[in-house]
C-alpha cells in the first residue's frame, strides 16, 4: 500500500462543491473516479478543506492510498483524463501515513471583491460585484480585529455539524489586486462551514458605513449567526494554500 498526495486547482462555478453527493457533480466524484479507472481499484481521497458549492480552489490537497502501482507521469495522466475545470498541478508519493486533513496546520484562502461601477463579464464567475463606495481603513480595523483566537459562531450558519466555533486566525488583511479588485486573504488553523464569505459580508458592511467597527469586534465573542451580515457569494472565494 503506497499513500500519494495530489495538488489541485479548480474552478467551482460548475461543481455542487467538494464533497461527494448523490446524483451532484463535485470535485472528489470527478477525481476519484479518474483515479479509480487509473489505479484499477476503488480509491477514495481525503482532502485539506472542504470547498462548497461555487467555491474555487488553485491549490487544494488531497491524499489517497492504494495498492497497485501508478501509472508512468501520474500527473500527465491525471490531467489527460479530468475535465478542463480541474488540474492537477503535484501528484508524488508521500510517507504511508500522510493524511491531507489532519496534517495540515493552516489553510488559507482569499475573497475577490469587484468594485467596479460597471461589472467586468470576464469577472462574473469569480469575484463578488459590489459597486459601492468602501472605506478601506474600515475594512483593515475588521482584518486586523479577527487575528488571534476568536468565537466565530456569529460567521456559520446555526444548522451546522460544528461542535467547536472557536479558531485562531494567523493572518488575515485587505489589499488592492488590482484597479477594481479588493481582496481579502485569511489564513487559520481551520474554518468553519462558510465562514470566510461572512465574514466578508460583515466586514463588506462596516465599509459601507452600515455597521460600525466595535459592533463587528463584538460578534467575534460567540454572538448568535442572525447578529452578523449576509454571507458573501460563493463565487468570490478561492482556496490558495495548505500549509503543514
Amino acid at each position: 500500500m503506497a499513500t500519494y498526495r495530489l495538488t489541485i486547482a479548480y474552478d467551482g462555478t460548475d461543481f455542487r462543491g467538494w464533497a461527494k453527493q448523490p446524483g451532484k457533480r463535485t470535485v472528489q466524484d470527478e477525481l476519484e473516479g479518474v483515479l479509480s479507472r487509473l489505479f484499477g481499484e476503488p480509491v477514495g481521497l481525503i482532502v485539506a478543506g472542504r470547498t462548497d458549492a461555487g467555491v474555487h480552489a488553485s491549490a487544494q490537497v488531497a491524499s489517497f492510498s492504494a495498492e497497485k502501482q501508478p501509472p508512468d507521469a501520474l500527473m500527465r495522466a491525471l490531467n489527460g483524463m479530468t475535465p478542463s475545470d480541474i488540474s492537477v498541478r503535484t501528484a508524488e508519493q508521500v510517507e504511508e501515513d500522510f493524511n491531507a486533513r489532519w496534517a495540515a496546520r493552516s489553510r488559507r484562502y482569499r475573497y475577490r471583491v469587484e468594485t467596479a461601477s460597471v461589472p467586468d463579464p470576464f469577472e462574473r464567475d469569480r469575484a463578488f460585484w459590489f459597486p459601492y463606495p468602501l472605506e478601506r481603513t474600515a475594512l483593515e480595523a475588521c482584518a486586523a480585529a479577527v487575528v488571534g483566537s476568536h468565537d466565530f459562531t456569529a460567521f456559520t450558519p446555526t444548522d451546522t455539524r460544528h461542535t467547536h466555533f472557536r479558531r485562531e486566525i494567523l493572518h488575515a488583511s485587505w489589499s488592492q489586486e488590482s484597479e477594481t479588485i479588493l481582496a481579502f486573504e485569511v489564513e487559520a488553523d481551520a474554518f468553519l462551514r462558510s465562514m470566510v464569505r461572512a465574514l466578508v459580508g460583515t466586514m463588506l458592511e462596516v465599509g459601507t458605513g452600515r455597521r460600525v467597527i466595535n459592533d463587528f469586534e463584538s460578534l467575534l465573542d460567540g454572538a448568535a449567526r442572525a447578529e452578523a451580515g449576509d454571507t458573501a457569494p460563493a463565487r468570490g472565494l478561492y482556496l490558495i494554500a495548505v500549509r503543514y
